[in-house]
Parts: structure tokens; C-alpha cells; sequence
């Protein structure tokens, strides 16, 4: 195959690769190209005005998520994967959502890419899953995976991580039970627990210890709220959880379930070679 190229001052220069977004909803895995993507009818400019990985505003060509997911119904489960280990599990529902939120898949036209992203060299292309109106629905920053690589329909989290489970002697309105729900929007995009999730980005946290139980509890709030302010390191990637993205209530129900699955702890298995 010969490359179309141009010289720009005796140095050879090949054309940007669109990149690619892999898509499986059950049949057989697609992998989408962002220059055909972009070229589709449905795309639309639309304005994010507090972007969570910019921190600002920002605009972006983008496909409104749903017409991507021929299939998918409300009761089905989506886990978003990013190129760095980044893994965002998100019910349908919340995609289906009447309550004005939208999601929109930005994607970045290799002619005219994003900027660097605050503090690093890459954008947070090619394909990032941005909302309009988050706030309708309630939707927290763990749920703008940026770079990502791929979209999956997969069984409900805890159908492939019962290791999660809270005892299942606790009331159905016990704080725990809240508790899980808040770790699994929040925490299990970087993180495992007793060795279940998909994420590779961060620790486990209760294998070997839970942090409840090497942290002071105003040092662990202080920490989930600002990790600088316990941690200070260039490389640090821990975001904080200010309280509108985690109110109160739902941190006390998060470090419940922290002290309570430390009493359930189970070995993580061994990475396999």
C-alpha cells in the first residue's frame, strides 16, 4: 500500500490514523473509527460548561450516546474503559434517564485535536463520554471516562463481583447496603475490593488492609475530600470528592461499608502471568 505524505522541511510526514473505539453489546465486538463517526448526521457542537476533566469550559463534536447502542435497553449494564486502566461501570439507566441529563460521546477530529489535559501531555481523546445537564441526573465525575478505548454491555456488577456483597443478614435499609452502591460508583472506576473489579489504575482497598484500618477517620475524610491535603506528590492521580459530587450522607454510608467489608476480607487472587 503506498501512504500518502508530504515533506515539510526534508522531514517526511504521514497523515494522522483516526483512532478506533472498540463496541460490544453482545454480538460481535466493532470497532468504530472517529472519522467516520464524525462524519455521521447525528453528530452536534455542543458546549460542556464545567468540564470534569478540563476543569472549564469546553466544546466538542459529539454523538449523542444512545444512537451507538442499538440493543441496549434500561435494564442492561455498560462499563466504560479507558487506555489507562480507568473503568467506569454505569447502568443503562442512567443513559436513559428522563431527568434531563444527556450523554454525548466527544470525539477528536485528528485535524483539529483537544488540548493537553491539565497537568499532562496528552488530550482526553479520542473519545471521551461527556454529559449535558449532569446535574439533573446526578451524575459524578467518576462518570466522564476520558481517552476511551472501549464500550461493553456486561451482566450487573454485582453478578461478576460477589465479593462486594455486604453481609446479606443487613436490612435492606441498613447504610452499609448505600454504602456499596456509593463505592461502586465512585471508587470501583479505579480500584478493586477483595480482588473484584476490573479497574487497574488504583489499590485494592481491603486487600491486604482497608484503609479504615491504617487511617485515622478524620484523616480518611479528609483524604477522600482532598488527597493533597493528607498526600502531596507530583504524580498523584486520586481526585477529590468535594461535597456536591459526595454529600455528606453518602460519605458516612461509603466509610461504613469500608469498616464493615474489612470484617469480610477475602484473598485477592495472584495476577496470572
Amino acid at each position: 500500500m503506498r501512504w500518502p505524505w508530504v515533506v515539510v522541511l526534508g522531514w517526511i510526514v504521514l497523515p494522522a490514523a483516526a483512532a478506533q473505539l472498540t463496541l460490544d453489546l453482545g454480538a460481535a465486538p466493532r470497532r468504530l473509527d472517529s472519522a467516520a463517526l464524525l462524519a455521521r448526521s447525528e453528530v452536534r457542537e455542543i458546549t460542556i460548561d464545567a468540564d470534569v476533566a478540563y476543569g472549564r469550559a469546553m466544546r466538542y463534536r459529539a454523538l449523542p450516546l444512545r444512537v451507538l447502542l442499538a440493543g441496549v435497553d434500561a435494564h442492561d449494564h455498560l462499563q466504560f474503559v479507558a487506555r489507562d486502566g480507568f473503568v467506569a461501570e454505569i447502568p443503562a439507566a442512567l443513559i436513559w434517564n428522563e431527568r434531563g441529563s444527556r450523554a454525548w460521546l466527544a470525539i477528536e477530529d485528528v485535524d483539529t485535536p483537544w488540548p493537553p489535559l491539565p497537568g499532562k501531555a496528552a488530550s482526553a481523546g479520542p473519545f471521551y463520554l461527556v454529559w449535558t445537564h449532569p446535574q439533573a441526573a446526578r451524575v459524578g465525575p467518576e462518570r466522564w471516562p476520558y481517552q476511551l478505548a472501549a464500550i461493553r454491555r456486561l451482566p450487573d456488577v454485582m453478578l461478576r463481583f460477589p465479593a462486594l456483597s455486604p453481609d446479606p443478614a443487613l436490612g435492606r435499609d441498613d447504610p452499609v447496603r448505600h454504602g456499596l452502591d456509593v463505592f461502586v460508583a465512585n471508587c470501583l472506576s479505579c480500584h478493586t475490593l477483595n480482588g473484584a473489579g476490573d479497574a487497574t489504575l488504583g489499590p485494592d482497598l481491603n486487600v491486604p488492609y482497608s484503609p479504615t484500618e491504617y487511617l485515622r477517620a478524620d484523616l480518611l475524610r479528609t483524604y477522600l475530600r482532598d488527597p493533597q491535603r493528607l498526600r502531596r506528590w507530583p504524580q498523584a492521580r486520586m481526585p477529590g470528592f468535594d461535597a456536591a459530587s459526595l454529600p455528606e450522607a453518602d460519605l458516612d454510608a461509603l466509610l461504613a461499608y469500608l469498616r464493615h467489608m474489612a470484617a469480610r476480607r477475602r484473598a485477592a487472587s495472584p495476577p496470572q502471568p
